[in-house]
């Protein structure tokens, strides 16, 4: 089966096999270093290509993959997803100020607002501020 992906999203999410079609087209590709950059840093820790966008959390069922703890109503909080069998399944969630311990890595931000097509532009600089409170 083919899937295909927008270059950004392959970077993001499968960074493997963009970085071998990168390697052999000769063609010149649009952003040709940020997308090895974002594909480079995607194999180098390991867990960023879960990352689906963010959003705030409707209630207090769901639990933090890294810490283990209930995450609050209304919180920040980021969307997993796993690549299995040619799509991609839901993962859970991750406390925004978790981001570090579970990715082992501050930058998240570009890749969390790439996946978070619905948040408004109000959620979005919200989000950065969240981000630069908790280090970014």
């Amino acid at each position: 089966m083919t899937v295909w992906f927008h270059p950004a999203c392959a970077a993001y999410k499968r960074p493997e096999p963009l970085l071998q079609a990168l390697v052999e087209t000769p063609a010149n590709v649009p952003d040709r270093e940020s997308l090895e950059r974002a594909a480079r840093a995607s194999l180098a820790h390991r867990r960023l290509p879960r990352i689906d966008g963010a959003e705030r959390s409707p209630g207090a069922q769901a639990k933090c993959r890294s810490c283990r703890e209930p995450i609050a109503r209304g919180s920040w909080r980021i969307r997993l997803v796993f690549y299995e069998e040619g799509r991609f399944v839901p993962g859970g969630f991750v406390h925004l100020d978790c981001r570090k311990a579970y990715f082992e890595t501050d930058d998240v931000l570009d890749r969390v607002l790439h996946f978070g097509r619905d948040l408004s532009a109000d959620e979005r600089e919200e989000l950065r501020r969240a981000c630069g409170a908790a280090s970014i």
